[in-house]
């Protein structure tokens, strides 16, 4: 009988919030950096891009562990959009509170892909959760930007801090929204034999 050896998981992402999320549901995991290049295509709808964005980092992590026995590579994509226009990480305070301002008073999708691979196979889920913001006064907005934490949040705001005061409802995946949809991620860890029913 020939052993098999047990599978590893990699999470192939810098993101503090998507290491605890999968640590919260009692998964084992290394990180690894797996940088890609993150640009929508002309015309590509937001839910294929970021399902793209989200293979395409698992591909890369792969590529960093793939000399490694029973290695198994977690990545995720998390975008904001609306009006059909996507709302990334903000490469300023300018551009984040742009996109707050847009996203002031309305409603809004937040996209979550995530993308499993070992030497075998790759498997996607993805979600899609509906958020609304309560419309943010002159000030709010102004202590929000001063506070830091639009930075590297898609949409420039983070559903964990201190945004979730202005988040009116949500309808969908509060992790999703945090950057890792949990049930869809638990689906796919134990495809591949990676986590236990809890």
């Amino acid at each position: 009988m020939t052993e098999t050896t047990p599978p590893r998981l990699f999470l192939a992402s810098q993101s503090p919030r998507r290491q605890e999320l999968l640590s919260q549901i009692g998964v084992t995991f290394a990180q690894i950096d797996a940088p890609i290049d993150e640009v929508r295509g002309d015309g590509e709808p937001p839910l294929d891009y970021v399902r793209r964005v989200a293979r395409e980092k698992a591909g890369a992590g792969w590529l960093a562990v793939a000399a490694i026995p029973g290695a198994v590579v977690l990545a995720a994509d998390t975008e904001v959009v609306l009006d059909g226009r996507v709302y990334g990480k903000p490469a300023s305070r300018e551009e984040a509170e742009a996109m707050l301002r847009s996203l002031s008073g309305r409603t809004h999708q937040v996209i979550s892909a995530v993308a499993v691979m070992n030497a075998g196979r790759e498997q996607e889920a993805h979600c899609i959760t509906t958020v609304r913001f309560a419309a943010w006064s002159e000030s709010s907005l102004q202590r929000y930007l001063d506070s830091g934490e639009s930075f590297g949040k898609a949409g420039a705001y983070a559903i964990q801090g201190r945004a979730a005061a202005m988040i009116d409802r949500i309808e969908g995946s509060y992790s999703g929204v945090m950057g890792l949809p949990l049930f869809e991620t638990a689906q796919l860890l134990r495809a591949f034999g990676l986590l236990t029913q809890i």
